[in-house]
């Protein structure tokens, strides 16, 4: 029986600034090379952050943390996100800052969430879906009493196997995901019979109506067997989704239930979650992937956090939690305490500590050479010097900060590649932190307070 692979996991979302990151960029020994995957120096914290990985694979970091403690720029939320693109995209990986936990109305409800959106529950499942290459697709248009022009009724689609080969109708539900994915001749599709749901699966170059030197779709192999058929359906859905779930049925059932918008999921939803992931994994229908918590900033957390944190660790369905922080000794927020990173001893004394350290100049200028390239900004020998000069003297992100002003001042001299004098030019006109601090010095006396 063929599988088909559905993992419609919570992607974390970053800025640009990281864009460049594929991974760690170890060699197979797990040793980090000097530079790879957008990685550049911190070997020790990247070598550590590989051994987190793939104590996450194999499920062996149940009940404990990860702390990435380094100076301010020093790439430890990068790292984070080399972890996550080391992953896959079949593990969970969340993303918060500490200030949103203590800005949020309830911090342990959203903690909780957040936890639970952290493990991916594998299900497998036979359903009854079309598979097959489209070789054909038309849409149906249908007039609305509602609406002046023609609205989208439906499509006609035709499917191809090196078997079989099928035209269905679909409703305009079936359609408008067709649309949404961007279907084209040349997909191979999979159309769930009972729910409708539309995956797009891949491209076969060959079938294509049109065909690109350029194509982000994956290649794959023209089916075989029927188009219509049943399959084993494998789902990748997190535990808050099964939670909302299940919470949605129960709503359901209530007077006024579809009016009651509730931001919390009760423990009783909760525990019926976990009853029924139980089930399914003895069952053997079902297995966990402990994925990534990663909160940035964890020095803004307080007191009650913490202790919800340093409890969740134990639990049976916890993620791999990663916290990152700047701050050395500094009090606890909701106590007088002062502690390592503003974190309480114990919960210190139950995660894996991986350190990170300031750059060197080579490191820098390694740096700002790949970040250029993501950015399409072209350097000359001597913009690229002062830029690492910058960036050892003053910071590494002002210095990476400056690329884009500095291409634009280049490209107003009628110059495609920046030269130093560009460089210098805006590095005039942007103060970088330090210049910050002296000109709020120089005038305390004119600046409000």
């Amino acid at each position: 029986m063929s599988e088909i692979q559905i993992t419609p996991v919570r992607q974390p979302k970053w800025s640009s600034v990281h864009s460049h990151i594929r991974g760690l960029g170890l060699d197979k020994n797990g040793k980090a090379l000097r530079v790879a995957d957008g990685m550049i120096g911190q070997t020790e914290a990247r070598e550590a952050a590989g051994l987190v990985v793939e104590m996450v694979r194999q499920g062996r970091l149940g009940g404990k943390g990860v702390l990435i403690v380094g100076p301010s720029g020093t790439g430890k939320t990068a790292i984070a996100v080399a972890m996550a693109r080391e992953l896959g995209e079949d593990t969970p990986f969340v993303a918060v800052n500490g200030s949103e936990v203590l800005a949020a109305e309830n911090k342990t409800e959203f903690l909780m969430q957040a936890m639970r959106r952290a493990v991916g529950v594998r299900m497998r499942d036979e359903r009854e879906v079309v598979t097959g290459v489209v070789t054909d697709l038309k849409y149906l248009k249908r007039t609305s009493p509602f609406y002046p022009y023609p609205v989208l009724g439906g499509a006609k689609v035709t499917l191809e196997t090196k078997d079989d080969s099928g035209t269905f109708t679909v409703g305009p539900e079936v359609a408008q995901q067709l649309q949404e994915l961007g279907v084209r001749k040349g997909d191979v599709i999979m159309i769930d019979v009972n729910t409708g749901e539309v995956r797009r699966l891949g491209r076969v170059r060959e079938k294509a109506a049109v065909s690109y030197d350029i194509d982000v779709t994956e290649n794959v192999e023209v089916p075989s067997g029927r188009v219509r058929s049943r399959r084993e359906i494998v789902r990748t859905l997190t535990l808050h989704d099964i939670d909302a779930s299940i919470a949605a049925q129960r709503a359901a059932f209530t007077i006024f239930g579809f009016l009651r918008e509730e931001s919390a999921i009760s423990d009783e939803v909760r525990a019926r979650t976990d009853e029924l992931v139980k089930k399914l994994r003895d069952e053997g229908k079902a297995e966990l992937v402990p994925g990534i918590m990663f909160i940035d900033d964890a020095h803004m957390l307080d007191i009650e956090a913490f202790s919800f944190l340093t409890k969740a660790m134990e639990g049976e369905f916890a993620p791999i939690i990663v916290l990152a922080t700047n701050r050395g000794m500094t009090t606890i927020r909701g106590t007088d305490e002062v502690s390592p990173h503003g974190m309480p001893r114990d919960l210190l004394d139950r995660l894996l500590i991986i350190t990170t350290r300031p750059y060197s100049e080579d490191e820098i200028r390694e740096i700002i050479k790949v970040r250029a390239e993501e950015e399409d900004v072209e350097l000359s020998d001597d913009a690229l010097s002062a830029l690492t000069k910058i960036g050892a003297e003053r910071s590494l992100r002002y210095a990476v900060q400056l690329l884009q002003p500095a291409k634009l001042a280049a490209e107003r001299r009628g110059s495609s590649r920046v030269e130093a004098s560009d460089v210098e030019q805006v590095s005039k006109l942007f103060a970088d932190l330090k210049t910050s601090i002296e000109y709020v010095e120089k005038y305390k006396d004119l600046l409000l307070r």
